[in-house]
């Protein structure tokens, strides 16, 4: 995985002077030959951002460099738009126009560009979905070939394994779309059609392992762009109209099934008419839940804490009473968001570091909190400018945004473990849920209401879903 960025420590992101000053005079305003990862404050107009992109027949950008410029770039110009640019500028400075090329210059920095490909297409695929740019790609190719034959056949597996990224990417984890939408009670499918979960996986740690397994074949799908292309029409001096409205659908699909998760579990224990099973059912998911923390599955774990915590299981006293709660308090514990999901981020640290140390893939497994990590991006996005008053990239701002998105991207590429058994996988996907009227519903029927509210909101929900008075 040549182009892949490993995990970006703190370290790597401000080693001091690691970038050698880009090979062109330096744009008015700025100091000529400033490292741009030095750990000062750092930023440049976007055309030295893109000159600090082009190799050269000595020079080639660091990798931390390239992903957090590519990552960040599409907030002021679209990807196609930046290649061209790249590629307008390499046939420029090496004059790749001439009808003479340096041959021995040319091949040092012919391996340079197409390393700097490698890594584009690895780590963005997307970015070469139209036509127009896989054409400047190859062009500039086309005019450093002659220099060397195996640039040709290089650019030629390079589209290949380009093409298989992006056809892989394109079959995305539909099965999810056709079953979110939840029932009401009055559709809830007879016992003899509905099994429980309990039925289909009785094994808490299994089920751990399979719903690891479907956040794991989900974040697959998820590029870093589409962490930045939310925030795109967010640049004022872009000027456009807001762009890549589509580009956000893995992060958007990723949100859906933790939703459908939590109205799952919430389902599960209301449906159940006695509180003997019901209370197996919550017992069952905090095993599940303390087995998903084991593995580094924050996810999936709080996926279940939230639907265990809403409000037409939490009313279950009688049942709760049954349940031994010990363990639950403990997850709950490590899932509080006091001090902005304090004990959680501990965690994740511990996980993240048991990752990198890791002797087998298990180990490895990381799969954050995403509606967190997203909230993270999100107002470090908004707790800072994207140019400064003088029109500058705010690039230190981007550093910052890479780390975290860099890190994300090392945890999604961990390879499953766990065997998939299809069954459970199938029932996750495709087990039908109560909308949060029907959860109340099943709630008071197995306990009747207790206060006002509750009675008024029973006798309301009977009339309107069971047509009852």
């Amino acid at each position: 995985m040549a182009g892949m960025p490993r995990t970006l420590t703190a370290s790597d992101m401000v080693t001091p002077g690691s970038l050698s000053p880009p090979p062109t005079e330096s744009t008015e305003g700025e100091q000529a030959g400033q490292p741009l990862l030095d750990g000062a404050p750092s930023s440049a107009s976007l055309d030295t951002l893109i000159q600090h992109l082009v190799p050269t027949a000595d020079y080639y950008p660091e990798k931390t460099y390239i992903f957090t410029f590519l990552l960040s770039s599409r907030l002021f110009i679209e990807p196609r738009e930046l290649l061209a640019r790249v590629c307008h500028l390499c046939i420029e400075q090496q004059q790749l126009d001439k009808p003479v090329l340096d041959k021995a210059r040319v091949r040092k920095f012919g391996a340079k560009l197409l390393q700097l490909l490698a890594e584009w297409t690895e780590t963005f695929p997307r970015d070469f979905e139209e036509e127009s740019t896989i054409g400047h790609l190859t062009d500039v190719v086309g005019r450093i070939s002659p220099c060397d034959e195996t640039y040709g056949s290089r650019v030629h597996q390079l589209l290949q394994t380009l093409h298989q990224k992006l056809a892989s990417l394109g079959q995305g984890p539909e099965s999810l779309v056709g079953a979110d939408k939840p029932i009401s009670y009055r559709t809830k499918p007879p016992a003899s059609i509905h099994k429980e979960l309990l039925g289909v996986c009785s094994d808490p740690y299994t089920l751990a392992q399979q719903l690891t397994h479907v956040e794991l074949e989900r974040l697959k799908h998820i590029g870093p762009e589409e962490f930045v292309q939310a925030f795109v029409n967010k640049d004022p001096l872009a000027g456009t109209k807001p762009r890549f409205s589509d580009k956000t659908n893995n992060v958007e699909a990723y949100v859906k099934w933790f939703n459908r998760l939590c109205y799952l579990v919430a389902t599960e224990i209301c449906m159940p008419a006695k509180k003997k099973q019901r209370a197996q059912v919550i017992e069952f998911f905090i095993d599940v839940a303390r087995e998903c923390f084991n593995i580094g599955n924050f996810n999936s774990l709080m996926a279940i804490i939230s639907g265990m915590n809403m409000s037409p299981v939490s009313r279950l006293k009688k049942t709760w009473a049954k349940v031994k709660t010990a363990k639950f308090f403990i997850l709950e514990h490590q899932m509080d968001p006091t001090g902005n999901f304090c004990n959680y981020r501990t965690a994740l640290r511990g996980a993240a570091h048991r990752s990198l140390t890791a002797h087998s893939s298990r180990e490895k497994i990381v799969i954050p909190f995403f509606s967190l990590l997203i909230k993270d991006i999100y107002f470090l996005n908004e707790g800072c400018a994207n140019r400064l008053p003088n029109g500058h990239v705010n690039f230190e701002k981007f550093l910052e945004l890479a780390k975290q998105v860099g890190e994300f991207i090392t945890w999604k590429q961990v390879e499953c473990p766990f065997e998939q058994d299809p069954s459970i996988t199938h029932y996750l996907y495709t087990a039908p849920i109560f909308s949060e009227d029907g959860l109340y519903l099943a709630s008071y029927e197995s306990e009747s209401p207790e206060s006002q509210t509750e009675k008024e909101r029973w006798k309301s929900l009977r009339s309107s879903i069971l047509g009852k008075t």
